[in-house]
């Protein structure tokens, strides 16, 4: 839950791809690209512990027996932990990246920045499935973008053309009169 990271990319990290100064894990991607997701301070916490003992081209995350997590190994924990947890159904390992993406939606972190840490190429992704959980998006967003025009003019006189123009006057207060005759 710290990174957002998928199963499989945690499962390649290297010590060298914690970097504590900056709080950032550099995530492999394919055609030698890197990703770099940004920690919390938590994350920070924790990724200086688990890094903190092992050498540079080991493996950040291994199983008890010193093996690299495969493919599915995460499942049958996972399973046991919703099991005790009385999780129905048992939670996946993905569930724990949405869980990421959508604290950071329901903070208000922009849909650009969230799609940046979860690695997705454009935002339209990301704003599928979390621009719902963060309400002001929308406002937000439009506020943040839109120009000052220099359009709205210091009086309550607005000119559609030279020869007209309306008085926009404040609406009076509802009267019960107005509702006899």
């Amino acid at each position: 839950m710290h990174t957002g990271c998928r199963y499989a990319e945690l499962g390649r990290l290297k010590r060298e791809d914690y970097n504590d100064d900056s709080g950032t894990l550099s995530v492999r991607l394919s055609k030698g690209k890197n990703r770099h997701v940004v920690l919390a301070e938590e994350g920070k916490i924790a990724f200086r512990h688990w890094t903190a003992n092992i050498a540079f081209g080991e493996r950040i995350f291994l199983r008890s027996d010193g093996k690299p997590w495969g493919t599915s190994h995460q499942q049958r924990p996972l399973d046991e932990a919703s099991g005790l947890a009385g999780i129905v159904p048992a939670v996946n390992f993905h569930i724990l990246r949405h869980t990421h993406a959508s604290y950071l939606a329901m903070a208000g972190v922009p849909m650009a920045v969230v799609a940046r840490q979860l690695g997705h190429a454009d935002t339209r992704m990301t704003e599928k499935h979390y621009a719902h959980l963060a309400p002001s998006y929308v406002a937000q967003t439009i506020r943040e973008s839109f120009p000052a025009l220099g359009l709205a003019p210091p009086t309550q006189v607005i000119a559609f053309s030279e020869a007209h123009s309306v008085v926009c006057r404040p609406l009076r207060s509802f009267q019960a009169t107005d509702l006899e005759s």
